[in-house]
């Protein structure tokens, strides 16, 4: 028996999540770079849902485990908190960023 994605309610299926934490990585990593690099503040799901990035593996980690690499490489630092867009989080607080010199040296 083969277990597939249940569709949402407009009846399309959501994409499947990445197989491994290092592939989905280098594939969301220079997305958030160019997020950063311009300087204006942002949410994760913002960055996310605007370029379609697909899920990682763990949902409920990798996402908050990207921001803290990106923070802690010096692309990114806190900006503020804002209301979640996500549909999931019922407006719940989020951190907002703003990208870092660093960032748009990275992103040149």
């Amino acid at each position: 028996m083969t277990i597939t994605e249940q569709p949402t309610l407009d009846g399309t299926v959501p994409e499947a999540p990445a197989s491994d934490y290092d592939t989905w990585l280098a594939e969301v990593w220079p997305v958030f770079i160019a997020a950063a690099a311009t300087g204006k503040v942002f949410t994760c799901y913002e960055i996310a849902s605007a370029h379609k990035l697909p899920d990682p593996p763990n949902r409920k980690a990798h996402w908050g485990r990207l921001m803290t690499l990106l923070r802690d490489e010096g692309f990114i630092r806190t900006a503020n908190w804002a209301c979640s867009d996500r549909p999931t989080t019922h407006h719940s607080g989020v951190r907002t960023w703003r990208g870092t010199a660093a960032a748009r040296r990275a992103a040149a």
